[in-house]
Parts: structure tokens; C-alpha cells; sequence
């Protein structure tokens, strides 16, 4: 018998066909696609001219447009105060009554006797009259005519210093009453009903403060002093003619003052200690507001720029070295990045001098997803509600609403 037995293949043929087949395999895939960058979104504000008004903010106080310290003329006792303390007086009005008995008594006493001078002054002019007449005819002796000539002049300086000490008596006879010599509102009083007080005394019996209008004074440095006054000769004049001297306020609590005050004048002297100069401005106060001792911020009128570049603080932004720098869309849609020149910054938007011209689009929206990539990146242009809000509240520019800013 034979017996037949079974060959198996060997491993080597076994892998090569399996490499085979993977090699056929693999000659049918296509290589891997990469996938399409992320489309970027921005928003964009265009630059267009307007008009600024650039201003300075000067801190300072208030004080107060007069000042009355009221005293006592004449010695006295305090009778009767007539007055609410820190109402509004007017003048004349009467604040103190001081006894008076003691000054009609005087008055009383020198009308009396400037009466008594006046009645003996006609019967010694008549003898002074008459031995006149009489010396001519040698029927009286030069002696004579002499005493009474000089009798009838004593008896006139007698009538006009009685008459003098009846003004006298009259005039502190009125001082009994204190009134008020300006208009304002009255502090505390000093002295109660029932104290004596001295002529000029030290101590007032209470202070009156005329509030409308009132002062601001700010001190200035000398050098920002000389910068403020070449900016405004230098700057621009409103083209609706406002009046550059007006000067506006803003209160402690951030508020901004209803009414517009003046700039006055300017000190003559220079403080030689702190080296600054105090510029005073009147300010209209009929509400009272503003009390004596504030602390306020006086807005200064520079000039105004009518072809300003502005843009939205969100569109600024700085490298590395505080440099401020803007990214732009240019007509192909790409991202480009521009140095810029800061002068001011306003309540929400910068006031550019270089780096910028009008037509510019600025991303002032989605500029984190372009941080990391070069310029010339693609990007789309959205509407979004904040452009919305810069293109409404631009002023239209036959009639420019000014922007505030500050120093």
C-alpha cells in the first residue's frame, strides 16, 4: 500500500500573497483632503471726518461771588435776632436788634442842646449888629464890638458841633439795627438774644455768602497755563460762532452742571511756592447747587477740530511694547495692521492724528480670532448693532454735535 501525504505551502508564499493583496488594496485609496479653513467674521467701522471739540478738565472749588462778615458798630446788648439762620437774606433786611435806649437818650440830649445854642444865637448877632453900627460913630469902643463879634462866633461853632454830635447820636442810633449790606444766604449766628457785644469785634455775628452766581477757582501750573493758551490761539474757531470762553462744569458725582459759566480773568501773579496761577470763572447758580468749598471740574474750550478721525476704543489695540496699533479690511477683503497716533482719548473713542485716513474700514469686532494669524488673512465684513450705533449717533456734518473730551 502507498500512502500519499499532504504538503502545506510554505509561509513565505503565504505573506507575499497577503502583501499583494494589501498593495492592490491601497492603489484604490485617494489621499487625505485637508479640511477648509474656518470662515473669520468681523465688524468693521468706517472712518469718516467729524467734528471734535477738544477740551481740557481743570480741577477746582468753589467760592463764593461776595462775602459779608456782619459785626457790631457800636457797643451793645444783643435785643433780638431777626433772622432763620441759612435762609435767603436781602439787603437791608434787618438780622440784629441792639438796645437802643441808651443811644435815643444821647440823640435826645444833643438835640437839646444844639436847640439851647440856636436860641441865644439870635440875640447875640442882633448886639454883635448893633455895636457894629455903633463903632462907626465912635460910640462904643473897638473892645466892645470885639467881644461881641466874638461871642456871635463862638455861639455858630456852637450850633454846628451840637448839630455834628446829632448826627453822631442819629448815626448809632440807626446801628442799633444790623442789617444785612449784601444779598445771600446767612450761615449760623454767633451770639444769641440777651449778648453784649463790642464795637468791630473779631468775632462776626454771622457771615452772609452771595451763591448766585458763583466763583470757580482752579490753579493752574504755569507751564499748562502756556500750553492751554497756545492750543486756543492756535486752534480753530467754531463754525456756528459759539462763544470759545464758555466753560463747562462737571460736579463731584461725575454729573455734568446744567448751566455754562464764563472765563473771567486770570491772576496777575504767580504763586511762587506751588508755582501756579488761579484762573476764576463765574457760573450762574439760581438753584443753588453749588455751595462755597466744592470740588468741581472745570471744562475748558480748546478748539475745535472739524475734519477729526476718531474711532471706537474697542478698534485700538497695542503690541508688546504699548505701541497702539488698528486692523484693518482693504478693498480685497484681507486683514492689514496699522500703526497709529494717539492725541485724546474721548468718552469712548480715540482721537487719531496718524496711521488712519477717511474710508478706512477699522475691526473694531473679532479681532481675538486674527491675533495668531499673519496680515492678509481673508475675512467677511458683518453688519452688527454697534456699527448700527457709531453710524447713528455721527453727527450729520452741515449741523456737528461737538464730543467732549478730556485732558
Amino acid at each position: 500500500m502507498r500512502y500519499h501525504r499532504a504538503v502545506n505551502p510554505p509561509k513565505c508564499a503565504v505573506f507575499a500573497v497577503l502583501s499583494g493583496l494589501l498593495a492592490l488594496t491601497g492603489c484604490n485609496r485617494q489621499p487625505p483632503v485637508p479640511p477648509a479653513p474656518p470662515e473669520i467674521q468681523v465688524s468693521t467701522v468706517t472712518v469718516q471726518p467729524e467734528t471734535v471739540t477738544l477740551s481740557s478738565e481743570l480741577p477746582g472749588r468753589t467760592s463764593a461771588f461776595r462775602v459779608a462778615e456782619i459785626r457790631p458798630q457800636i457797643n451793645g446788648l444783643i435785643v433780638k435776632r431777626l433772622f432763620i439762620e441759612g435762609e435767603e437774606i436781602i439787603a437791608g433786611q434787618v438780622l440784629y436788634q441792639i438796645d437802643s435806649a441808651p443811644f435815643q437818650a444821647t440823640l435826645n440830649r444833643a438835640r437839646a442842646a444844639l436847640s439851647r445854642a440856636e436860641a441865644n444865637q439870635p440875640s447875640i448877632q442882633a448886639r454883635e449888629e448893633r455895636f457894629r453900627e455903633l463903632l462907626v460913630d465912635k460910640a462904643v469902643s473897638q473892645q466892645d464890638y470885639d467881644d461881641a463879634f466874638g461871642a456871635l462866633k463862638q455861639v455858630e461853632a456852637d450850633i454846628a458841633s451840637w448839630q455834628a454830635q446829632v448826627e453822631i447820636a442819629r448815626i448809632n442810633l440807626g446801628y442799633t439795627r444790623v442789617t444785612a449790606p449784601i444779598y445771600g444766604r446767612i450761615g449760623k449766628s454767633s451770639v444769641t438774644d440777651g449778648a453784649i457785644v463790642t464795637a468791630y469785634q473779631p468775632v462776626p455775628l454771622a457771615t452772609i455768602q452771595q451763591l448766585d452766581p458763583i466763583y470757580v477757582d482752579v490753579p493752574q501750573s504755569t507751564s499748562d497755563l502756556l500750553r492751554l493758551e497756545r492750543r486756543m490761539e492756535g486752534g480753530r474757531r467754531q463754525s456756528d460762532g459759539s462763544d470759545q470762553s464758555a466753560v463747562g462744569l462737571v460736579l463731584e458725582d461725575g454729573t455734568q452742571y446744567a448751566h455754562e459759566g464764563t472765563l473771567q480773568f486770570r491772576d496777575v501773579s504767580v504763586d511762587p511756592s506751588t508755582g501756579s496761577v488761579i484762573l476764576r470763572m463765574v457760573f450762574p447758580n439760581p438753584q443753588g447747587v453749588l455751595l462755597p468749598g466744592m470740588f468741581v471740574r472745570a471744562v475748558v474750550t480748546e478748539y475745535a477740530n472739524e475734519q477729526a478721525i476718531v474711532v471706537p476704543q474697542q478698534g485700538v489695540m497695542r503690541n508688546p511694547k504699548g505701541e497702539p496699533y488698528a486692523l484693518l479690511v482693504d478693498e480685497a477683503g484681507k486683514v492689514e495692521m496699522r500703526m497709529l497716533t494717539l492725541k485724546q482719548e474721548t468718552s469712548d473713542q480715540w482721537l487719531v492724528t496718524a496711521g488712519l485716513e477717511f474710508g478706512d474700514r477699522v475691526i473694531v469686532e473679532g479681532q481675538q480670532a486674527l491675533l495668531m494669524l499673519p496680515p492678509g488673512t481673508p475675512v467677511t465684513v458683518v453688519a452688527t448693532p454697534f456699527e448700527e450705533a457709531i453710524t447713528a449717533r455721527r453727527p450729520v456734518a452741515d449741523t456737528p454735535e461737538p464730543i467732549a473730551s478730556v485732558n
